[in-house]
Parts: structure tokens; sequence; C-alpha cells
């Protein structure tokens, strides 16, 4: 059920479907609600495909997800890792932002 979208499909769609209509209209075009429909269930579909949070790791576009029954075995070896790490002494001050 995870999505990774910024926003939902029916809003990115409304968005969209705006921006187009506003770009045929300064050239003194209409767009036909039959387009308006088309455009519209095609960016839904590709929202609803596109926004699992399964397509963008399995193109690793993230790290992986992992089963919420396995998290504290996950962190538990994220910290073991990163204790037997050597740590070169620095050579410079602490950095303020």
């Amino acid at each position: 059920n995870a999505k990774i979208s910024v926003m939902g499909g029916e809003q990115a769609a409304d968005v969209l479907i705006q921006v187009k209509k506003d770009q045929l209209k300064a050239r003194g075009e209409e767009m036909p609600q039959k387009d308006i429909d088309k455009l519209k269930n095609s960016i839904l579909e590709k929202y609803e495909t596109e926004g699992s949070a399964y397509y963008s790791t399995a193109r690793m576009w993230d790290d992986g997800i992992i089963d919420p029954v396995d998290t504290r075995k996950v962190l538990a070896m994220g910290i073991a890792m990163s204790l037997s790490k050597k740590w070169d002494e620095t050579k410079y001050g602490i950095f303020r932002m």
C-alpha cells in the first residue's frame, strides 16, 4: 500500500490537464472532453503503477524495502557494521552550519 508519489494521481492529472489546456488556449485551441478523459485515465494508470514502493525498489531507486517484522534485525545489523568500522582521525575542526 505504500506510495512514493509527491501527490496523488488525481491531483497530478488535474494539474497536468490544466497545464495542457493553458498551452492550447495560448494558441487559440481547445481540448475536447474526450481528449481530457483519455489523458486523465493514462495519468491515473501511470500513477497507480509507478507510484508503488515495489515499483521504485525494483528499479533500485532506493535502498529496498524491509518487512516490518525484520526492522529490529536490520537496524541491529546496521549498527553492528558501523561499530566495526575503523575511523581515521580527523585533521579539521567542527563544521558549523
